[in-house]
């Protein structure tokens, strides 16, 4: 699978991850996101993308939800930690679609 961004060619598996995480920009998350049913990335996206893509910076792998939860919730609120909230943004959540969107990479496991 591929994306086309800028003229470039980026290589995605067939499950539509990236393949080279160096390659990910915000213009690719965008068109990831429309593969995964998102029309449109808000700054309410754009804020779990960028706490995804921080987490994996500060300890080498991706959050797990409950972890993942725990630091919405720090930073945003209740309204804005729950899996019924990540899911409103991200259809199939934070494991096969936040992250995906975020270019990390495909968590142990996940299909």
């Amino acid at each position: 699978m591929q994306a086309e961004v800028n003229g470039n060619i980026i290589q995605l598996s067939e499950a539509g991850w990236l393949e080279n995480l160096d390659e990910w920009s915000e213009d690719l998350a965008h068109e990831i996101a429309k593969t995964e049913q998102i029309p449109d990335l808000t700054g309410e996206h754009w804020d779990i993308i960028n706490a995804a893509r921080s987490y994996f910076v500060e300890y080498g792998t991706v959050a797990e939800p409950r972890i993942f939860s725990k630091i919405m919730k720090k930073k945003y609120g209740d309204d804005r930690s729950s899996q019924k909230y990540i899911y409103s943004l991200f259809p199939t959540g934070l494991i096969k679609c936040a992250n995906k969107v975020a270019g990390l990479p495909r968590p142990k496991g996940c299909s």
